[in-house]
């Protein structure tokens, strides 16, 4: 059985390795850069950053609790809240390493958190492979149970086509031997033989 071969690029390996580190660090950058352009002490700011990481904090509760709580709805809006946290955390302070603190928590948290579907993702591709791999030796093993059942019944056929030759033949030489009596064959008991052109004669 042909498989096709795929081979994946390095950074389509590495991208969601460092995906995490990419947002926090994004996170990060564009916060300092908002606290450059004035966001340091500014209450309004502030205030403005805290409303919204609640009201995403609340919506990814509102999300987990309900009866049809979505897990995805609910880890994206947490995601969401944190990364505002951060970001107004970061844009607030004066200062750079409550900021680079809060990065390294947060970069930490974040890969805790993937960590475990990373390895849900690889259990069920080992998974998957496995069972690809034991249909796929099914599959072979019947094949050659089937193709071992033909070639015995090809090897059948050919051994009765060349019996009923030999038969023939030996049918035909007995006939025309001289002195041949195929009355004397019926009247032992023996089966009949068809008739040849030379009894007809």
């Amino acid at each position: 059985m042909n498989e096709q071969i795929v081979a994946r690029h390095w950074l389509a390996i590495i991208a969601p390795k460092a995906a995490p580190v990419l947002a926090t660090s994004t996170v990060l950058i564009l916060a300092r850069i908002w606290n450059a352009n004035g966001a340091e002490h500014s209450v309004g700011n502030a205030v403005l950053m805290t409303a919204l990481s609640l009201a995403a904090g609340a919506a990814g509760a509102f999300a987990s609790a309900g009866y049809a709580g979505d897990p995805v709805i609910a880890g994206t809006a947490f995601a969401t809240s944190g990364a505002l946290a951060l970001t107004g955390v970061a844009g607030y302070s004066d200062g750079l390493s409550l900021p680079l603190l809060l990065w390294v928590l947060a970069t930490v948290a974040a890969y805790g958190l993937v960590a475990r579907h990373w390895r849900t993702d690889r259990l069920t591709t080992i998974a998957h492979e496995r069972h690809t791999t034991v249909r796929r030796e099914e599959h072979a093993h019947i094949e050659r149970v089937e193709a071992l059942k033909a070639g015995a019944q090809i090897e059948s056929a050919r051994a009765g086509a060349a019996y009923a030759e030999q038969l023939a033949t030996a049918l035909i030489t007995r006939a025309a031997l001289p002195g041949f009596n195929p009355q004397a064959l019926t009247d032992a008991g023996l089966p009949q033989l068809p008739a040849t052109d030379r009894d007809a004669a």
